[in-house]
């Protein structure tokens, strides 16, 4: 049940999926890695998520580069609509530091939660439609594709092959409800990294 244009569906998932695995990864170690720097110096320890994900951002910018390259190969022409990736990667960079900034935390009071992180990222990996296409996958399952539809994941990497694959009629209301995932998540991190970021230091 592979979806159209198959290739070119898992290289935007890929990629992008990428981007997120590096930032909750690398993001969950940022405080228990720098154990050292955390105690002998006083400087917002927020700096350090945030870095991780700077990177993995800076990560992604060749491989988006790449698929600007791949993606004609295949037979999808650059068109206005690749414009939306701007806003989306934006989106996507606000949730994704939402994301580090919970799981650094975290790993910070559950050490253990660090052996647990690659197993994590991997069952996210295949149960993100960054393989497979949902309506297809579940046709006979019409509430599996309706619980997708609050998966902030495979939205983003829906919204990406819309922008860049063509078809554009993706219903514009997920872009609202990612927008929402991203601002609340990140609100949240925020919260719950600052409050204790004191103890960060000490534990």
């Amino acid at each position: 049940k592979r979806p159209p244009d198959y290739a070119a569906h898992v290289v935007i998932g890929v990629f992008l999926f990428q981007f997120f695995a590096g930032s909750f990864t690398q993001g969950a170690r940022s405080i228990t890695g720098n154990q050292a720097l955390v105690q002998s110096l006083a400087f917002p320890r927020l700096t350090l998520p945030v870095a991780e994900v700077i990177e993995q951002f800076m990560s992604l910018l060749p491989s988006l580069g790449l698929l600007v390259v791949i993606l004609p190969v295949m037979g999808h022409w650059p068109t206005w609509h690749w414009l939306l990736m701007i806003p989306l990667l934006v989106l996507f960079t606000l949730f994704n530091t939402g994301i580090a900034l919970i799981a650094a935390r975290l790993t910070v009071h559950l050490r253990d939660l660090t052996q647990l992180l690659p197993f994590i990222s991997r069952i996210l990996f295949y149960t993100s439609g960054v393989l497979f296409d949902v309506n297809r996958i579940f046709d006979q399952a019409p509430w599996a594709v309706v619980l997708y539809d609050f998966h902030p994941l495979y939205q983003v990497l829906q919204m990406a092959r819309d922008a860049m694959m063509g078809g554009h009629d993706y219903n514009h209301l997920y872009w609202l409800y990612f927008s929402i995932w991203a601002v609340v998540t990140l609100v949240f991190g925020l919260l719950f990294f600052w409050v204790a970021e004191e103890r960060y230091g000490r534990d």
